[in-house]
């Protein structure tokens, strides 16, 4: 029997969710993947929810006329804005960015804790109530990490300025003795070799995106989602974008490509 083997859909703001498509390809690597790149409005972080909605939407709806059995919005600021307007409007499962507040305060030695993020995520229902319910005896340092996203869709994740640009955000929050640190945007795990030669060894960088990995193959085996064939052939993900794909083929070339057997790969240009 194999299952549901339509295939997945995964969308961000850029191409920060393929943080995200990368722990999915590690624990689900005989699935299909649609990943959607909104290039041409990114960053989400600083527009009105209403805006992020209607974007979000338009995606859905492409991503349900490819196939898509579920779909895992992959940015932190639609799923902050977005996420209970879709549950609400289409039928398939919705898997979004869980606030890593929660593993951080659980495990802080010092109670003290960063939380880089945009400002979208931080005036999120989702991220107000985990940190109201697991952050209360924590100090949390909070930064809106305004163009850090812009290095990344730029390619520049490892530049001069984005380091300089990062301490800037970092350095307070050292000074606040913390010894975790949230990443929370998708496109944030691409300035780890920066954060790591950066931060003190103490500091423990969290990346929601494993868990968010392994909430996706629940929901899918709960509702029967999953393709049971086996994996004897390479992984198969197409990729679209509302603007220029060149820093998205980049990302995966020197990211999915050297870290994953990822051979069938397809991109396009769409405008929705």
């Amino acid at each position: 029997m194999s299952g549901n083997c339509n295939p997945i859909g995964i969308f961000d703001s850029g191409a920060g969710g393929l943080t995200v498509l990368s722990e999915l390809i590690k624990i689900m690597p005989n699935e299909k993947y649609i990943y959607f790149a909104d290039s041409a409005n990114c960053p989400y972080g600083s527009k009105p929810a209403e805006e992020i909605i209607g974007l979000s939407d338009k995606i859905t709806r492409f991503l349900i006329t490819k196939g898509c059995k579920a779909i895992v919005v992959a940015c932190n600021t639609a799923t902050a804005a977005a996420i209970d307007y879709l549950r609400g409007a289409y039928s398939i499962p919705f898997i979004g960015m869980e606030p890593a507040v929660k593993p951080a305060s659980q495990n802080t030695k010092t109670k003290s804790i960063g939380v880089l993020a945009t400002a979208g995520t931080f005036k999120g229902r989702l991220y107000i109530e985990t940190s109201r319910k697991y952050a209360t005896d924590v100090n949390v340092c909070y930064q809106v990490g305004e163009g850090l996203v812009e290095f990344v869709e730029s390619g520049k994740a490892n530049s001069p300025e984005a380091e300089q640009l990062l301490h800037r955000y970092i350095d307070p929050m050292v000074d606040c003795n913390i010894d975790h640190l949230v990443l929370g945007c998708t496109h944030y795990p691409f300035l780890k070799p920066v954060l790591e030669r950066m931060l003190p060894g103490h500091i423990t960088i969290v990346d929601p995106a494993p868990a968010v990995a392994l909430q996706t193959k629940r929901v899918a085996e709960n509702h029967g989602l999953l393709c049971n064939e086996p994996f004897v052939h390479s992984i198969n993900i197409e990729f679209y974008s509302s603007s220029n794909t060149s820093t998205l083929k980049f990302l995966v070339v020197s990211n999915l490509k050297q870290n994953h057997k990822v051979e069938d790969v397809y991109f396009a240009n769409i405008k929705l």
